[in-house]
């Protein structure tokens, strides 16, 4: 069974929400930091708790590296130890490193991130220096189980910059990195389904919801953008497969759901919140 197999088995189990711990310290709610710990140290108290009180509810975790690399080696040491404290808990974890490089440099990404320790079930990749940038990691995808979720079509508003451009064929590009790789991700295919190359298909424009998920009716999805980027439950539905085929990811929305809930600890607002996000997303799709 691949990793992309136990994730579509723990969006059926528990639901869509992926826990996003893109985790700034500013996020941590006053009186909650101990003086004697450092920034890093008090950020996985923080994580730890967000996820004892979210892994009921949660399809998964994404962990954002850049919010740690921003610490230097106390960060780094940080996100070590949130990944482990998730993979301990047995729900599939995204390693957010969005990286893209020369074949060479890209083996050893790889290396870094699917062993040693900073091993993840998952991670995201930058496609727009070409298919030989993926390549490397599709020994570990094909062999290991591994599973990649590769940029797209995305959710932030500079995706019309480039990924919105027209070709002569009419497509879009989002359209052609999308082709290529669901043609790559036939190798690797899964019980489910689903290949382990999957997508990042942002849920802020959902103009072409319909035709994305009908197109790549064999990649599973990792969709930003709902909460604090504009993405509803009626957005996010229409990338998902009868409930599945897709997790929906919020951090913000999330990790500071304490402040839009007076008086809760926030690991509890964390919990009502994917409690509240998983029901929606479910309700939306039960209504198309």
């Amino acid at each position: 069974m691949t990793n992309m197999d136990k994730l579509y088995e723990a969006v059926a189990a528990r639901g869509p929400v992926c826990v996003g711990l893109d985790t700034d310290f500013s996020y941590l709610p006053e009186g909650f930091s101990k003086a004697e710990l450092t920034a890093g140290e008090n950020i996985v108290r923080f994580n730890q708790a967000i996820v004892d009180a979210t892994k009921s509810v949660a399809g998964c975790f994404k962990v954002q590296i850049a919010y740690y690399e921003s610490l230097g080696l106390d960060g780094l040491n940080a996100y070590k130890k949130t990944l482990d404290y998730v993979k301990a808990t047995g729900v599939p974890v995204i390693a957010d490193i969005k990286r893209g490089d020369i074949a060479k440099t890209a083996e050893m990404y790889a290396k870094a991130h699917f062993a040693g320790d900073f091993e993840a079930d998952f991670i995201t990749l930058a496609p727009y220096m070409g298919l030989d940038s993926i390549k490397p990691y599709m020994p570990f995808v094909e062999e290991k189980g591994k599973g990649v979720f590769v940029l797209v079509r995305t959710s932030n508003p500079g995706a019309k910059d480039f990924e919105y451009e027209k070709l002569a064929d009419g497509r879009h590009v989002y359209d052609m990195v999308g082709d290529k790789l669901n043609e790559m991700g036939k190798s690797c295919m899964g019980e489910h389904g689903y290949s382990s190359l999957g997508l990042v298909i942002g849920g802020t424009h959902i103009e072409e919801a319909a035709e994305i998920r009908a197109r790549y009716k064999d990649s599973f999805f990792l969709i930003p953008g709902y909460g604090a980027q504009g993405g509803t439950a009626e957005d996010i539905a229409q990338y998902l497969s009868a409930g599945n085929g897709g997790v929906v990811n919020s951090s913000r929305g999330i990790l500071l759901a304490y402040k839009k809930q007076p008086g809760v600890e926030f690991a509890q607002a964390a919990y009502n919140e994917c409690v509240n996000m998983k029901e929606a997303i479910k309700n939306a799709c039960d209504r198309l």
